[in-house]
This record gives structure tokens, sequence and C-alpha cells, in this order.
């Protein structure tokens, strides 16, 4: 039988408890299929026949769901696994397909759950800045978040910079009472909520504290250069030409950037100064950069969300009728 190489990824799971200590967990794989398995980076190197090729796969994504999810890794329960491979059986949580979650989270996991939220995250894996525009409920920051956070776990980058236009604020921050962080968390709340969804209170407060994770006003970014980041600007509809300029241009080397926003949702004295609305066809066509635009049939909150936002466009068609 021919033989062939497959890789996979670590999903942000902790290599010393996958692997086990002196890497028994892998030498117990290998010996049980007759495989060679190799670690390199993030990155899992499996060399062997076709049909163990594909049961290793199935098993290590067990094994990275497992460890993702409850945080330890048995000898028993690499044995339980490894026996349940070999009779070709996949859990039902697997069948879920694993290559498709973005996120283990102390709930559950993240993975795309639209055809757009799909077309979203190959795109940020493919492109160093994604601009992703779309109403309400689409989840375009929360997945944005998730995509960074996975990103550090697995050490694809080394920090990660939330940004926000505090537009209800003028960007005049200096005015309100507080230090920065007092004057901005109003405007950048929602990121901190998705944060703090996808990490343990107490991680996320380590993060925070060494710089590993920033939350800053739009404001905050000028002079900045980013490298080894993931950068996310969160209301990007909200921003003037100018601001969009300074913020795209910080980005520095092995960085990536998240643009997101909904140009319904306008909130600038003049909405046709927006700078999401005009980078559209400056940076249009440019390689590495990708505009995805999401809809209704994305919108994955309340049920009633979907309608809502229908009701809202038939009352404006109206309108203007």
């Amino acid at each position: 039988m021919t033989e062939i190489k497959k890789k996979l990824d670590l999903k942000g799971a902790d290599p010393l408890i996958l692997f086990g200590f002196n890497d028994a967990n892998l030498k117990l794989i290998e010996k049980s299929f007759n495989s060679k398995v190799v670690v390199r980076g993030e990155n899992i190197y499996i060399q062997g026949n076709s049909e163990d090729i594909n049961k290793i796969e199935n098993l290590f994504s067990e094994l990275i769901f497992f460890v993702n999810r409850y945080n330890k890794l048995d000898k028993e329960d690499v044995e339980t696994a490894i026996k349940i491979s070999k009779k070709g059986k996949i859990s039902n949580e697997v069948k879920k397909k694993v290559e498709d979650i973005i996120l283990f989270t102390p709930g559950g996991y993240i993975k795309p759950r639209s055809e757009g939220q799909s077309h979203y995250y190959k795109s940020a894996l493919e492109n160093d800045i994604v601009f992703t525009i779309g109403p309400a409920g689409t989840g375009k920051t929360y997945l944005a978040v998730a995509i960074a956070i996975n990103m550090l776990k697995n050490k694809a980058v080394k920090k990660i910079v939330l940004s926000r236009p505090a537009v209800e604020a003028g960007e005049s921050l200096g005015f309100l009472p507080g230090d920065l962080r007092e004057k901005v968390d109003p405007y950048l709340r929602p990121l901190y909520d998705a944060l703090f969804d996808m990490l343990p209170a107490e991680k996320l407060s380590k993060y925070l504290e060494k710089r590993i994770i920033e939350v800053v006003p739009l404001a905050y970014m000028r002079g900045r250069t980013l490298n080894s980041s993931f950068v996310i600007l969160d209301e990007a509809q909200n921003t003037t030409p100018l601001q969009m300029k300074m913020f795209l241009t910080r980005l520095g080397v092995n960085s990536k950037a998240i643009i997101t926003g909904d140009i319904t949702q306008i909130d600038l004295p003049n909405p046709s100064q927006s700078g999401l609305i005009q980078v559209q066809s400056i940076l249009k066509g440019i390689d590495g950069i990708d505009f995805i635009y999401l809809k209704k049939t994305d919108v994955v909150r309340h049920k009633l969300v979907k309608d809502i936002i229908q009701a809202f466009e038939d009352f404006e068609k109206g309108e203007k009728k």
C-alpha cells in the first residue's frame, strides 16, 4: 500500500498534555499504527499507509477536542481513543468537523454557523487584511476575536490589538473623567464581552496586564507599528478615510488585520465620508486584501433579529417611494 503524508493543526491544544511526558502518547500512537508521527512547531506530520493515516487523523481530532475541552489526557484516554479509531468509529462530537472549529472556549467551541461565516473564516486564514461588512448579528466581531485568539494560542502572532472609534465621544477622550480604561470602556465593551466569552478570566487578566491583548480606542493607534500582531478594527463604518488609512498603515511585519462594520449604521455627521465605504473602491483588487459581505441569512443571534432587520429594510424602502 502506498505511503502518504498528512499535516494536522494542533488547534491550540497544549502539546505537553496532548503528547504526554517524554512524548509517551506519541510513541503509543506510532506503535499502535506502525506509522511515523513527527511534531514541528504547531503542526503534526503523519506518514504511513492511507488507511492508517485516516484513522490517526480521526484519533488526533478526538484527542485534540478532549484536551481543549477538559485540559487533561490520561494514558487510558489515549488507549480508548486508539481502540475506537481502529474500528473506524468517531464520536458524535468529532463528527461536528473538528477541522472547522475556530476556537475551543470554557463553554464549548466556536465555529462558522453559516455559509457566509465559513467564507469569512477561510478568507481570514488566506489573506492578511480582511474587511467584513454586514448587518448586526452576523458574528463579524465575535468571529474576528475568535480567529485572533486562535492564532495567538498557536503562536502565529505574539499579540492581539482590538480597536474601535469612539464616535460618541468625538475621540476627545481627554475631556472625559477617569483614566484611559474608564474613559473608553463604554465604547469598547463589546470587545471585552467577546474576550470574556472566549478566555478564562484569570488568563484574560494576565494577557491584558502584560499587554499581550490590548483594547484601545482608534485615536490611540496613531504613530504605532504593530509587528507579529493580529489587529481588529470594529465599527469601522464610523471611521473617516484618514482614520482608516492611519489604521491600515499601522500593520507591521507578520501581522494580520480584520476590519468589521455595518454601513447601514453610520454615526458620522456625513455618512458618505465613511472610511469603510470609500476603502471598498480604493483597495479593491489588491492581492492579500479581501472583502467579505455577510447577509441577513448569516445572522446568528436571536431568531427575531433577521425579522427585525428585514422589517427596517422594508420600512426604509417604503419611505423612499
